[in-house]
């Protein structure tokens, strides 16, 4: 990936590079295929390790976001907890799109929808936001994505969303309950990641 290119770009440039690594997952080891151009392409990244090992477990039915799925890992993680539940997976990363949706299918993930931003009918609500959210793509550009996806949590959702403390996580938890008017807590903190909750108001 060249200096200018990045993980949150929708068409990366760079050649592909595919190959399949094993992964551990919601307590078992599957098999899955990773690239770059895209976040994370080594594995599980510790961001989302900590999310994935500290987050409260999801229903076994509802609604489902991974905000910013990279691979898949978040969105195979809960398809893999609640079979039954529909899980949408959005990325702007079309690369990392096509992987996530590629990863479910080889693990029979049939609720698995990986897509873009547009491809979420607008009157869909989430029972379960989970993200590692892209920092590095600017307060301005963050700010937007979460002021979008937040406020589309179901009455009874919950986010919870993983943030490096030396990357603003404090300052982000404000943020979400000053601006957007949402209760946000920590759940815990770990490795230096916090792990926020955040409700409907």
């Amino acid at each position: 990936m060249s200096e200018h290119e990045h993980y949150f770009t929708a068409q990366p440039a760079s050649d592909a590079e595919r190959h399949s690594l094993r992964v551990r997952l919601a307590g078992r080891s599957v098999e899955v295929e990773v690239a770059r151009g895209i976040f994370s392409p080594g594995g599980l990244d510790k961001g989302t390790a900590v999310l994935l090992d500290e987050v409260a477990p999801p229903p076994p039915a509802g609604t489902f976001l991974d905000l910013g799925c990279g691979w898949g890992p978040v969105a195979l993680t809960l398809a893999l907890r609640s079979p039954a539940a529909t899980v949408w997976a959005v990325d702007v990363n079309e690369r990392a799109l096509d992987l996530a949706r590629r990863n479910a299918a080889a693990l029979g993930l049939d609720g698995v929808h990986a897509g873009t931003a547009d491809a979420v009918p607008a009157d869909v609500r989430f029972d379960v936001i989970w993200s590692n959210p892209p920092i590095r793509v600017g307060k301005a550009v963050l700010h937007d994505l979460l002021g979008t996806w937040l406020p589309r949590l179901a009455p009874d959702g919950v986010a919870s969303l993983v943030v490096q403390k030396n990357l603003g996580s404090d300052s982000l938890q404000r943020w979400v309950q000053d601006e957007l008017g949402m209760p946000c807590t920590r759940r815990t903190s770990v490795k230096g990641f916090r792990v926020l909750e955040v409700r409907q108001g």
